[in-house]
């Protein structure tokens, strides 16, 4: 695309802007304006904010090393809208992770196809997370590089995460106790590993200490050849975060127990995808990308999983 054309789309864009008001802009979201919003993605928030997904999009919520979550509003009341960066995203550490996952094996390994399958992934998690009765958030639609879902939060605060929470040793125990029954239901119900299981990535509802789950773009199915290693470190992650609590519990024995089928489980099928995939929105504009060049990938499926 020539600049001529850039400079135009943009002015066209910013005209939309400053008539529409869909922006609400603090610094926060000053800072991180260049960064987030490309040409091809103020289009894409605009086709959402025109389906009535988004009526304004407020100031960040956190930033990743892939992305940015912006607080927003819209048809679904308070959202929250996750922002993968298609330009500055570290998409080689995304490589161990989606490219040998079964569900994503046939895209193309281009920097825009892998944002854009690890968007449509975290969505495809988030559904199977939610029917596996783990608490974490609604998942409302995707697009390209954009992920819609529910806020975990109230009246525009976010809740803090496990990291960040004041807890006394019995307090702590009940959260862990939580984390792991959460870990189970997500390896035995939804078939699924977190594979970034930490103190960062959990919320706790401070209205009724509830543990939520976050960022599942990464998690793994258990037909993933890492998702063994994955889960031994997740689980490491939580041992040395609840150590200093008093908490104490073998690997093996903590292994054990996420793997302990119950009565009321319910099975969640793993198909290739849990809803139709996503097409592409109208506003998409074809860029002609070169591949990555990795390693070739052995796509076959392991024949059993170990549970």
């Amino acid at each position: 695309m020539s600049q001529k054309k850039i400079d135009k789309q943009m002015k066209q864009i910013e005209d939309k802007r400053a008539k529409g008001r869909i922006f609400k802009k603090d610094s926060s979201f000053l800072k991180t304006e260049e960064n987030v919003f490309d040409v091809p993605t103020l289009k894409l928030l605009y086709t959402l904010s025109n389906k009535g997904f988004i009526s304004e999009l407020g100031g960040s919520i956190s930033t990743g090393k892939e992305a940015n979550v912006f607080y927003a509003t819209g048809n679904e009341g308070e959202v929250a809208v996750k922002i993968y960066r298609i330009n500055s995203s570290t998409f080689k550490a995304m490589d161990p992770y989606i490219l040998k996952d079964p569900r994503f094996t046939h895209i193309r390994h281009s920097r825009k196809d892998i944002v854009f399958a690890w968007t449509q992934k975290e969505f495809q998690n988030l559904l199977r997370i939610g029917k596996a009765k783990i608490r974490a958030p609604k998942p409302i639609t995707c697009d390209r590089n954009v992920l819609i879902m529910e806020f975990m939060g109230k009246d525009g605060a976010a809740y803090p995460s496990l990291k960040d929470i004041r807890m006394d040793d019995e307090d702590a125990r009940r959260i862990y106790e939580q984390v792991i029954e959460d870990m189970r239901r997500m390896y035995v119900r939804a078939s699924l590993v977190h594979a970034d299981l930490s103190e960062y990535n959990i919320l706790i509802d401070p209205e009724n200490a509830e543990v939520i789950i976050i960022d599942v773009g990464q998690a793994v199915t258990l037909n993933h050849p890492n998702a063994r290693d994955f889960l031994a470190r997740d689980i490491e992650n939580i041992k040395r975060f609840f150590k200093k609590y008093g908490i104490s519990e073998e690997t093996k024995d903590i292994l054990e127990r996420i793997k302990q089928k119950k009565e009321e489980d319910e099975i969640i099928e793993l198909d290739e995808f849990d809803e139709e995939p996503v097409e592409p929105s109208e506003s998409d504009e074809e860029e002609e990308e070169e591949e990555i060049g990795y390693d070739n990938i052995d796509d076959k499926r392991p024949n059993n999983t170990d549970k």
